[in-house]
């Protein structure tokens, strides 16, 4: 909000008090001020000056020659190039040893051989922004009003040595979005009067009655809680007096037309948004507020037909929609300059109604703004009679008798209670009862006292943000001034601050991944439908989550796999020539079992794996070898490791979709009830896919992070090295192809027990030499006792108990 200080007088006085001072003051009160603008950009020596004569220059086709009276005691001749000089104009005259905003310094000069005493300027060589300037004024030098007195400083016409401060407000300060809520505030931390208009008293109405020409029915009760309108006839569409243009320009608005300017104005000063419709243009001067109907459209004043969906709250003459509530008018009703009759519009949409639909047709505006924010229901007609006033003022309107409205929802008063012991409970602070009311005056809240301590508020309509006690004892902490509530020690229990099971295990699982030469990705979460098909193991049986308005088709659902984004990173990375990646991302997928969502999605956290390329750089006497499945596998019994997981984690063999046939696998994890869990899958992606997207061979897992954070086990032992010596056996173990090696391994731990220190395959071969369908798995044993040195006797007995359960468990020969 840009609150001009020139503007802000007419309410507050601020005499001794600079806008540097006042941004300070109220900054510290709460509202923090982004910047202070002066409208003067440097301009001097700029005056008003009248065009007597224009002349053709003779030697240059584009520049004439201009008698100008500046208010100097004897004419200039300035040579002006401007399409639009012409004589009998008042224009902005820059004079002899003025300096414009740009720097450029005015001289005494020739052009072609024609003196120049000057510069006639535009609006730019002001410093004024041209788009703030009405469009008839944007080109060419600025042309002035006839009744302006020549030799006047163009600055003091133009109000250029005012000074404007932006309010950076925070959402539930809407009351400042007004002028008057910026004279409440300041006067409030300044201790002074505040001073508003009376429209009430100043309005003088005709006789005839505005009901006998208009009428107003609310057809959408919870959508408007009130619709007022007032009637006015032999309006003169015109150009706004020069001090309201100021003013609108100011605060960021261009100046159209009286009615026009003066609605803004008013949305300005009050913060309740206005709009004028042609009352000739209106059925019967009927106006019903109602929600839109499938399939309507509506051409708005900006020249766009937008089409409308039920939600949206339209206002209607009862045979055609004329304005979007809230956000924007129609163009079949606008006022133009024939226009002679209005109906001046005041109401009180629904905030969220007005946002929705702003949003839905991407049509923000200073209305939109206000009405999202909830306006102050206590303003709506006094902002109407204040429009009404200034358009029988300024536009020689006359104001029918009387207020057309539809009350839904009359304005309730809201008595707040606050207790004097707690204010100063809650602040730290010893302030009297006199302080308090006080400072509650100050903020113009009537306040009375009440039984058992209590203190009475009653909050004004305008302020909307003021619900409860705490509400009051914030505004008199910020008028006290948050710099004079003392320092309190902070007592009580503390609790140290720590991190959650799951944040911590996924940050010791980064830092363990890029520690081992990992590469972290964070990609989307938003991807392409066709995405969601390839590897949905984890959420089988699933539907994916679509957005309502997507940026792009490209990312129009939510993720159910991270692996398709590691598979596009992989192929920008492979068309720059970096194919030797190692790939992580933690994040969560999304998904419903419903086609249309009626609850909440699921969205569950993962981890996910890419593996491509070499192991390793070239090097004279090394050869880099391919990554595979293995390597893969590795990796991740190596988290296991660290996590205390590696004797719950199994692998079996199988085909999960998107993976290669035989080079891939799911993960089991084991619970606590003994029960395995899907914990992930890994393995190959599919040759048909590699095809697809030009890949070379690739592998990826992903797997699930809640289990981990369920069962992983931190608990670290520590114990003493061996004293006693080990006995290492090796064996060599024909089975079925079909056996798996980790079977084999499981069946040997169970049957040696606590012996067993470690088990490892170093070798599996396969030839004919074996038979069909065969092949050797050769392991090897470690033997150990903590306490004592094993016999031989001993070890080749818990062998040979090995040896039997593997023949028969696996029909397994001991191979020769």
């Amino acid at each position: 909000m840009k609150v001009s200080m020139a503007w802000l007088k007419d309410y507050v006085a601020l005499d001794n008090v600079t806008a540097e001072d006042l941004a300070e003051q109220i900054t510290r009160a709460g509202i923090e001020i982004d910047e202070i603008e002066n409208r003067n950009k440097g301009v001097n020596k700029v005056v008003v000056g009248y065009v007597k004569s224009k002349e053709k220059h003779p030697d240059a086709d584009k520049l004439n020659i201009c008698i100008v009276d500046a208010g100097q005691g004897e004419d200039l001749q300035i040579v002006c190039g401007a399409k639009n000089v012409d004589a009998g104009q008042k224009v902005p005259v820059a004079l002899v040893g003025a300096v414009m905003p740009g720097g450029m310094e005015i001289k005494k000069a020739k052009l072609r051989g024609a003196a120049s005493h000057g510069m006639i300027c535009s609006a730019k060589e002001l410093g004024i922004n041209d788009k703030l300037l009405p469009k008839e004024q944007q080109e060419g030098i600025l042309v002035l009003p006839e009744s302006v007195e020549i030799g006047t400083p163009i600055s003091q016409f133009l109000d250029l040595d005012d000074q404007v401060l932006e309010f950076d407000l925070t959402p539930n300060r809407s009351d400042c979005l007004s002028m008057r809520g910026a004279a409440y505030e300041v006067g409030a931390i300044l201790g002074r009067e505040v001073k508003m208009p009376s429209p009430e008293k100043d309005l003088v109405e005709v006789s005839d009655v505005a009901a006998d020409h208009i009428s107003v029915t609310v057809s959408a009760p919870d959508h408007c809680s009130h619709y007022a309108a007032r009637y006015i006839t032999n309006v003169t569409i015109k150009t706004s007096p020069q001090w309201l243009q100021n003013r609108l320009m100011a605060a960021g608005v261009r100046p159209i037309n009286n009615i026009v300017d003066i609605t803004n104005y008013v949305m300005l000063e009050y913060g309740q948004p206005l709009h004028a419709f042609d009352a000739d243009k209106l059925a019967n001067g009927a106006i019903d507020v109602r929600l839109a109907q499938a399939g309507e459209t509506l051409t708005t004043l900006d020249g766009q037909e937008r089409k409308l969906e039920p939600h949206m709250l339209l206002i209607t003459d009862g045979v055609k929609p004329v304005a979007l509530a809230g956000v924007m008018g129609g163009a079949n009703s606008e006022v133009t300059e024939n226009t002679v009759s209005i109906l001046l519009e005041s109401a009180k949409f629904d905030g969220g109604t007005v946002r929705k639909t702003s949003r839905q047709l991407g049509l923000r505006s200073e209305a939109s703004l206000r009405f999202e924010k909830e306006v102050d229901p206590g303003a709506v007609i006094t902002a109407l009679n204040r429009a009404a006033y200034l358009i029988a003022v300024h536009a020689d309107g006359l104001v029918h008798q009387g207020v057309v409205e539809s009350i839904v929802t009359p304005k309730q008063e809201l008595i707040v209670s606050i207790t004097l012991e707690k204010l100063n409970r809650v602040l730290g602070t010893e302030l009297s009862m006199l302080e308090v009311k006080t400072i509650l005056t100050r903020l113009h809240f009537d306040c009375a006292d009440s039984a058992h301590g209590l203190i009475e508020v009653s909050v004004p309509t305008r302020r909307g943000d003021i619900t409860s006690d705490v509400d009051l004892i914030e505004e008199i902490a910020r008028l006290y001034g948050y710099d004079n509530i003392p320092t309190t020690p902070i007592e009580g229990p503390t609790t140290p601050g720590a991190y959650t099971k799951p944040q911590a295990l996924r940050r010791d699982l980064r830092r363990l991944l890029t520690h081992g030469g990992w590469q972290e990705l964070i990609s989307y979460s938003f991807t392409h439908p066709e995405q969601t098909a390839v590897f949905p193991a984890l959420t089988v049986g699933s539907k994916p989550v679509r957005l309502s308005m997507p940026m792009s088709e490209e990312r129009s659902v939510l993720r159910t796999s991270i692996i398709p984004q590691l598979l596009d990173a992989m192929a920008y990375n492979v068309n720059r020539k970096q194919t030797d990646l190692a790939l992580f991302e933690m994040g969560n997928v999304f998904f419903s079992e419903e086609e249309q969502l009626t609850t909440q999605p699921k969205e569950i956290p993962v981890l996910a794996f890419l593996l491509s390329g070499n192991l390793g750089q070239k090097q004279w006497n090394v050869n880099p070898v391919k990554v595979d499945f293995f390597d893969l596998k590795g990796a991740l019994e190596t988290l296991f490791e660290h996590l205390g997981l590696q004797q719950d984690v199994t692998y079996v063999a199988n085909q999960p979709e998107g993976y290669h046939p035989g080079r891939s696998a799911s993960i089991y994890l084991e619970n606590n009830g003994g029960a395995k869990v899907l914990l992930g899958t890994l393995g190959q992606v599919h040759p048909q896919l590699q095809h697809d997207r030009d890949l070379e061979d690739v592998y990826v897992a992903e797997m699930l992070l809640k289990p981990l954070y369920d069962y992983t086990n931190y608990d670290v032992r520590y114990r003493e090295l061996p004293r006693y010596p080990a006995v290492e056996r090796d064996i060599a173990l024909v089975v079925d192809s079909q056996v798996e090696a980790g079977a084999l391994l499981a069946v040997i731990r169970e049957t040696a027990g606590n012996l067993l220190q470690t088990v490892q395959v170093f070798d599996v071969y396969t030839g004919s030499k074996l038979g069909d369908n065969k092949k050797s798995v050769a392991i090897s044993l470690v033997y150990r006792h903590q306490e004592r040195t094993l016999t031989d006797e001993e070890v080749t007995s818990l062998h040979g108990n090995v040896v039997a359960a593997l023949e028969q468990t696996f029909a397994a020969e001991l191979r020769k």
